[in-house]
């Protein structure tokens, strides 16, 4: 066998049910952030371990861009009903519609960045005071900087240079009218953690993290999902290609990789030999060399 398809180690798993129901006795209205990828498919099934044989005590929250894959909202929906929990949706297009955001344009439009304005307007609607994320430290570093009970102030906003320390496993809920944290049960998991407990755990997955023939445009060395929000020039042709999808974001802005992984193992056999991050295939990202501190700043996941 493979090092890398070794048993997961279970302390791990451990740790992430005791953050999660350290975060169920320290705050009043917790929320998951669900986006439909394997981190937050994974933080679903540590909260229906740390709370058996109850349901999860709080909702999923789905901050939907409008601009998903399809194949992500049918998961979505069919995880849900599978484990009886309740959902929120964060429509982006609600806030486009009443003028609280602006559509981007051109080539690199996406809706990415919108979310935070969505996002923060579900948490003041429903007073969530902790919402748990799937986010891990190894993604990308800026995500290296946030704390597991991670303080947000009144505005949603994230200060990289005020973080509490976390000393023993000690977890400080206290938080000040207005302030929200941001809770990431598995900080300290990487990707093949993540893969290695999909598979140990024979967890579903949306059928866009396996390879697939689809329809993409080749631009700039990228391969890009097509759909008809997706900026396509005149003169780009769609081709067919067998790809598969390593991180689920908004569809304008996550590319495709070339692959023939059909199996968890040989997705984790790809992951090993690859020389480019897991969020290398996020676009929004390569912005600025500080394009994810500044979302996280405006009080994005």
């Amino acid at each position: 066998m493979n090092e890398y398809l070794k048993e997961f180690p279970r302390e791990l798993e451990d740790e992430a049910i005791y953050i999660i129901r350290e975060a169920a006795a320290q705050f009043e209205r917790p929320a998951i952030l669900f986006s439909g990828g394997k981190d937050s498919i994974t933080l679903v099934r540590l909260a229906q371990k740390a709370f058996y044989p109850g349901k999860i005590p709080f909702p999923l929250v789905h901050i939907d861009t409008g601009h998903n894959f399809e194949e992500t909202i049918l998961y979505r929906d069919w995880l849900v009903e599978n484990v009886g929990a309740d959902l929120i949706i964060g429509s982006v297009q609600d806030d486009i519609n009443a003028g609280r955001v602006t559509e981007e344009q051109g080539k690199f439009a996406s809706r990415n960045a919108l979310q935070t304005v969505t996002l923060l307007r579900i948490i003041e609607e429903h007073k969530f005071d902790a919402c748990l994320g799937g986010a891990r430290r190894d993604e990308e570093k800026a995500r290296a900087k946030e704390r597991i009970f991670s303080v947000r102030n009144d505005f949603g906003q994230w200060d990289s240079k005020n973080q509490r320390p976390e000393l023993f496993d000690f977890l400080n809920g206290r938080i000040q009218p207005g302030e929200n944290v941001r809770v990431f049960p598995i900080s300290n998991w990487t990707e093949l953690d993540v893969w290695n407990y999909i598979r140990e755990e024979e967890l579903p997955l949306p059928s866009i993290y396996f390879a697939h023939e689809r329809a993409v445009l080749e631009r700039d060395g990228v391969l890009w999902p097509y759909a008809d929000f997706v900026y396509k020039d005149s003169k780009e042709k769609l081709i067919p290609r067998q790809v598969r999808f390593r991180t689920v974001g908004d569809m304008s802005c996550t590319a495709a990789l070339p692959s023939s992984a059909s199996t968890i193992e040989e997705i984790i056999e790809e992951i090993i030999a690859a020389t480019v991050s897991e969020r290398g295939t996020r676009l929004d990202d390569k912005r600025s060399e500080a394009a994810m501190e500044q979302r996280k700043t405006n009080g994005y996941f």
